[in-house]
Order: C-alpha cells, then sequence, then structure tokens
C-alpha cells in the first residue's frame, strides 16, 4: 500500500506498508515479488513468489505434494507441477483391482485445494500444470478447459520436444509413452495434436507451450537434476522443490529525461541481487526439502518493469527496431551487472553448494545459478504505478476488474501529455475506454498516437521478437503474454506459436481478447466523468 508521494533532494519516494505494519520510505527503485512485501516482518516469514513440486505416481505421493502446495499457497506463493510421471486414465492399479483416473482428475483435486484456501489467504493461489505431449492422456489434457471454469486457478502448458515441434512441421505421427514403462503405447499425427493445441488456445487461452529441450539445455545445474516444470507465469523453470526470490527494477525511476542512467541502473542491480541473495537466508521455508534444494542452488530472479513507459517517454514505438534495441541494450547490461555482483557475493560468502554441479564448475564462483528472469509484476507494478513487465499498455484507458470492484485506470503518461497540449476530456477517455486504442482517434495529434501503441496495436510477431530479445540474455525465462485482438485467426496462433520456438523462446502464451467471460482487464462503454477517482473531473 502507498501513501503520497513527498519530495527528496534526489529522489521522488513514497511510503510503503510492510506486512508487519511498519511504514518505510523507499525510492520504488526496486521491489521484491508480494510475499516478501506481505510477509517480511511477520511471523509467517514466507518470501518466496515461486516454487515447484516433483508429482510421483502413486496416492500417498500425489496427496504429500497436495498438503506441501496447501502450504505454499497458505504462505503466498505459487506452484508448478509436472503431472506427467501420473499413470493415464484407465490404466490397471494393482493394489486395488480397479483403474487409474489420470492426470487430470488429479489436477481438478489440486484446483479445488487452492479454491478453498485462497477463500481466507491474502493472495489468491496460482497454480502451473504441465503434461508431457508424449502422455497417453495428452489429448484430454489440452481440452480441460474448453469450459470456462474447469481449473480456473490453473494456467496449464504442454510440454514439447524439438523432435515434437519437427514433426509438426513434416507432418509426422510420434509415439505416446506410458510413463511407468516407458514403452510407445500408440502413434499420433504431431500435427493433428498441434491442431488441437491452438483451436483450444485460440478459444480459451489455455494451453500454452514449455519448450522443454530449449529450457534444458539452458539448465543452470544439470547436475542437480533435469528441469519439467515452471512457476505458475513460467518465468522460473526450476527442478523438483525448488524456489525462487523474484524482484523488478522500476526502469521509470531510471530513465529521467527519457534516456537510461546506466550508472544509477549499475548501482540498483548490485543492490538488488545482493537483496535477493539475502532472502535466501532469511526466509522461513514452508516444507523442509524446500529449504534444501533452494539453498543448494541459491536461484535468485531479478527483472525490469516499467519497459514501455520508459520507450514512450524516450518516443520510441514498442514495435520499432529501435525498441529492440534499446530492448538488448538494457537487458544485456542488466544481465552481466547481476553476474558480476554475484560473483562478489561469492568471492566473501562462497558458491552455492551445487556449483560442482553447475555449467559454472570450471570458471569463477558464483553466488547464485541464476540471477535474472522477467516476471509478469502484477501486483508490484500497481504499487509501483509503471507499465507491468517487459509489456507493452493494455490500453492508455481500460476497466479493471478485481474484487468485485470496476476501477478506471488511464495511463499516467497519457493522462499527462494530453493536459499539457489541451486534449484531455472525458469524451476523449470515454472514447479510449470503448475502442480500446487511440490509433484511429482524429482527435489526438499523430505523434502522441504514433508512442502510445498499445497490446492489439502490435503485430503478434513483434510481441515474440520482444520475448526473445530479452530470453536471449536472460538466465530463467520471460513472463509475456502475446495479447491479439479478438479478430486474431487462428492460422496467426500457429504463426506465433512456431514462431516462438524457432526464435529460441523457453515458452509462449496467447490470450485473444474476449475468448473468456471473465477477464481482468477490458474495454467497454462508460460514463467517465462518474470515474471521479481517476482525477477526471477536474477536467
Amino acid at each position: 500500500m502507498s501513501l503520497p508521494a513527498v519530495n527528496n533532494s534526489d529522489y521522488v519516494v513514497e511510503y510503503i506498508i510492510y506486512g508487519d505494519g511498519s511504514v518505510h520510505v523507499v525510492a520504488l527503485e526496486f521491489l521484491p515479488n508480494s510475499p516478501a512485501l506481505m510477509n517480511a516482518g511477520t511471523e509467517l516469514g514466507q518470501l518466496s513468489a515461486c516454487f515447484v513440486l516433483p508429482i510421483a505416481d502413486s496416492l500417498t505421493d500425489i496427496f504429500d505434494t497436495l498438503k506441501h502446495a496447501a502450504l505454499i499457497h497458505q504462505s503466498g506463493g505459487g506452484t508448478g507441477f509436472s503431472f506427467s510421471s501420473i499413470r493415464p486414465r484407465g490404466d490397471p492399479v494393482k493394489s486395488t483391482d480397479g483403474v487409474a483416473s489420470g492426470p487430470v482428475s488429479f489436477m481438478k483435486i489440486f484446483d479445488r485445494a487452492t479454491e478453498i484456501i485462497k477463500q481466507g489467504g491474502k493472495r489468491r493461489g496460482a497454480n502451473m500444470g504441465i503434461l508431457s505431449v508424449y502422455h497417453p492422456d495428452i489429448l484430454d489434457f489440452i481440452r480441460v478447459k474448453e469450459r470456462e471454469g474447469v481449473l480456473a486457478n490453473f494456467n496449464i502448458s504442454v510440454s514439447v520436444t524439438d523432435d515434437f515441434m519437427n514433426r509438426v512441421l513434416n507432418n509426422q505421427k510420434y509415439e505416446v509413452i506410458h510413463p511407468r514403462s516407458n514403452k510407445p503405447v500408440k502413434e499420433m499425427n504431431a500435427r493433428d495434436v498441434f491442431d488441437l493445441i491452438i483451436m483450444n488456445a485460440w478459444q480459451s487461452g489455455d494451453p500454452g507451450l514449455i519448450f522443454i529441450d530449449e529450457i534444458n539445455r539452458h539448465n543452470p545445474v544439470p547436475g542437480a537434476g533435469a528441469i519439467e516444470a515452471t512457476n505458475p507465469c513460467g518465468e522460473v523453470p526450476l527442478t523438483a522443490f525448488e524456489s525462487c526470490n523474484l524482484g523488478s527494477i522500476n526502469l521509470v525511476k531510471i530513465c529521467p529525461g527519457g534516456k537510461f542512467d546506466f550508472k544509477r541502473l549499475g548501482e540498483v542491480v548490485h543492490t538488488a541481487v545482493h537483496f535477493l541473495d539475502n532472502v535466501i537466508d532469511v526466509n522461513k521455508y514452508p516444507i523442509p526439502q524446500v529449504e534444501k534444494m533452494t539453498k543448494a542452488n541459491r536461484k535468485v530472479g531479478l527483472g525490469i518493469m516499467g519497459f514501455a513507459d520508459c520507450l514512450i517517454e524516450m518516443g520510441i514505438r514498442y514495435d520499432s527496431e529501435e525498441a529492440f534495441k534499446a530492448a538488448e541494450e538494457l537487458i544485456d547490461f542488466i544481465s552481466r551487472e547481476a553476474r558480476q555482483a554475484s560473483r562478489q557475493i561469492a568471492e566473501k560468502r562462497g558458491s552455492f553448494p551445487n556449483h560442482h554441479l553447475s555449467i559454472f564448475k570450471d570458471n569463477s564462483p558464483m553466488r547464485n545459478a541464476t540471477v535474472t528472469s522477467i516476471a509478469p509484476t502484477g501486483s508490484i507494478s500497481t504499487i509501483a504505478d509503471v507499465s507491468s513487465g517487459i509489456e507493452p499498455l493494455f490500453s492508455v484507458g481500460y476497466l479493471r476488474n478485481a474484487l468485485d470492484t470496476t476501477m478506471l485506470v488511464v495511463n499516467p503518461l497519457f493522462e499527462k501529455i494530453a493536459k499539457e497540449r489541451k486534449f484531455y476530456s472525458t469524451d476523449l477517455i470515454a472514447r479510449v475506454v470503448r475502442e480500446g486504442s487511440i490509433q484511429e482517434d482524429p482527435h489526438i495529434p499523430d505523434d502522441v498516437r504514433r508512442i502510445f501503441l498499445t497490446a492489439h496495436d502490435i503485430k503478434p510477431e513483434s510481441h515474440v521478437r520482444m520475448q526473445a530479445v530479452f530470453q536471449k540474455h536472460v538466465d530463467n525465462a520471460v513472463s509475456k503474454t502475446i495479447n491479439l485482438p479478438e479478430s486474431a485467426t487462428v492460422e496467426q496462433l500457429r504463426s506465433v506459436f512456431l514462431l516462438a520456438h524457432n526464435m529460441k523462446c523457453k515458452g509462449i502464451t496467447v490470450y485473444r481478447y474476449g475468448s473468456k467471460k471473465v477477464q481482468p482487464l477490458e474495454f467497454g462503454a462508460i460514463d467517465a466523468s462518474a470515474f471521479c477517482g481517476a482525477d477526471l473531473c477536474d477536467v
């Protein structure tokens, strides 16, 4: 919760209230993930956002994992699972002379438990459910969210290999493998399965894809095991029982006058990596297995928010070559400085314990197996009042639905420019919220329209390209939703998925506007003058 800003000789600073009720003055140049904000200083003391838990193929193991997930959700963390080890629906169960119900049925139990826990918690529980494309129940998994409301507390993704994607391109069959015997049980056409994924993603936004070979090519600690799953938003691939502490730099504070202050950015990066490394030690872990694995690899994920705002301040279109160049220069600098910060900490405190099992074993000391990740920053970007992660603006004006309340959100940069240049009005905001774009509005100057591109104004290929630019220099992964207009076609989605694999992204998520009846962000007709809280009543 932030209170009104006050002036400082060097920075604009704001108050922020932490979970223990204490009030601190901060510059908002960096914010940790929201569990750290909620739980720091409290008895709970669980500060991590991201967890991956293993699921083995026995009833005892499945419900042990459910118990662990419940404890994590209670503490404000999110969980990711691969359900690929669970035997398929209809498979014999010798111990009961019955048949297995399959991974999808257990996902529904996990979903229901999450629903119950979130009713009394501070933060909605979130899950990522992953199933290998080689699992015999893959078609059921792909279709599971065709009916809206099913698995509402899950994002789902299909784990695909390079071989599968090549078979899609060549219209070839592939073998489906039984997870217990590891033997083929049938053949399916790869392109048919891929088409079903595309159609369901077009209809509902699920499933996404996880490019598991690309993830494991960049597994920083391969000796500690392969990676099978990610956290709920996909930006942190983790091995079993790992957690990761995230935080993001507020770029708006680092680009005064429309230019990145790289000197200050480097200082913030070093402070942030040091902070996140400290979190690993002061954290109160919900289960001992997570503490052991987290401290063995010491993964952290430093990211950014406010990227789209900075591009606007610089007068750069989000989909331009100039924007891609600025993105690469920025994330390359952050990654190099974050690695340097981790090396410096390692020289004083030692490398992470699994260093000998890692890609760094023959090189210099390293405190953290990973240092960078691009998170969606939903909560903390709202606190900082900046654009989320590396996403473009959803719109310069839209409706946010949360907790049975609808709020009008107007981009502060657009509002500032519109007032300074005397074209701001309640009628303008009403048009923007209704249309979702300003590109065809003749009342807005051309130079303003040029830089205030929204997610639906940007071609899908440019969304993917921006994700790939960041992924090139990020240790973990990049959370980015490829937001598409309602008119987007199935063929456009197909091109997006193929391009993401070709450009070496670690995963891909799309959302076509209107594909769900209930959306957190939406456009619509409003009486703008009724929303005085958006500072519209004084124009």
